[in-house]
């Protein structure tokens, strides 16, 4: 990367795209410093230079830890897949609000050169998401809002927080709008995983043959984006010129069925579905039009959807594995 000074903080380095993130950048020789409140310790690959356990609710915390940093990658999130969305809203919101406002004040107060947001895809008005066929959901369709969750509106107050604070203060901003990145060392269990990884571990537990449970009827429509694709295209926004919300995401549209499907191939084993429909599901149909990214960054997905796949559930399948020894 070009242009980067020796401090990079990435905030959220304990998290799943945090910690992809933190590694590569520390893979490239930049000095990264670590932040987090908890550590899922998933990735065991030395992936930062330095390592602070900070609550970044907390504004002396973040002063902390932007202190001496020219570039901070605020990934500093409670998050985690629909069934957890679905459920929580007010600390949700207010957590998450308060690190990137409390980031944004200190990162100011110490001279940081430039703040990168990772937005949402949740952030698009649920009206036009109510098909399972899609064609894309283009940056200038969140306008006028009408998120589908709390986690929606949250995501879209900070985006408009960071470009206030743009406005004001010139502090040089880049937000990307994430569609449901996937792959190995995240969350797998416990209630916070996604749709990906949920199935891989339904189906690695699940006897052969056997069956499985599916929320929604499986005909609801998403994009998925490996988490190699979704850092390169992360650090080739930031290192862009452009300072508006860009999609990162892949645009070929996939039903939850089909992902199903594409899982247990993989696995090799019988397995039926049931469905259990009044389980959260959000969204009809979602999908990403990527073409701001093809043009600006030159950039778009590499890694075929079964290829990730793969990776994701011999990951968790390797987890599950060291659990029951």
């Amino acid at each position: 990367m070009k242009g980067l000074k020796k401090q990079i903080l990435i905030a959220g380095a304990g998290g799943f795209i945090g910690s992809h993130l933190s590694w590569k950048l520390h893979k490239l020789g930049y000095s990264v410093k670590a932040v987090d409140i908890k550590w899922n310790d998933y990735l065991q690959k030395p992936h930062f230079s330095e390592k602070f356990t900070l609550d970044l609710r907390r504004f002396s915390n973040c002063l902390k830890a932007t202190q001496g940093v020219d570039w901070v990658f605020n990934l500093a999130s409670d998050m985690g897949g629909m069934g957890y969305i679905s459920k929580v809203a007010a600390d949700l919101m207010s957590d998450n609000f308060l690190i990137n406002l409390n980031l944004l004040k200190a990162s100011l107060k110490n001279n940081v050169s430039r703040y990168f947001f990772p937005s949402s895809a949740c952030i698009y008005p649920k009206n036009l998401q109510l098909k399972t066929s899609h064609i894309g959901l283009k940056e200038n369709d969140a306008y006028p809002a009408d998120p589908d969750t709390f986690y929606g509106w949250e995501k879209l107050l900070s985006e408009k927080l960071c470009e206030a604070y743009a406005k004001d203060y010139g502090l040089d901003i880049r937000i990307a709008r994430y569609h449901n990145i996937y792959g190995p060392y995240g969350t797998y269990d416990g209630g916070r995983e996604k749709a990906p990884a949920a199935l891989c571990r339904k189906i690695i537990k699940a006897p052969n043959p056997g069956k499985i449970e599916i929320w929604g009827d499986g005909k609801q429509t998403r994009s998925f984006c490996y988490i190699d694709d979704c850092v390169e295209g992360t650090l080739l926004l930031m290192q862009s010129s452009y300072h508006k919300p860009m999609n990162i995401g892949s645009d070929q549209l996939t039903s939850i069925n089909h992902l199903t499907d594409l899982i247990i191939d993989i696995s090799g084993k019988k397995i039926s579905k049931f469905y259990k429909k009044n389980a959260p599901q959000g969204v009809r149909g979602r999908n990403a039009d990527i073409s701001n990214a093809k043009k600006i960054l030159n950039w778009e997905p590499k890694v075929p959807l079964k290829d990730g796949l793969s990776a994701t559930y011999h990951w968790i399948e390797s987890q599950l594995k060291h659990k029951t020894k």
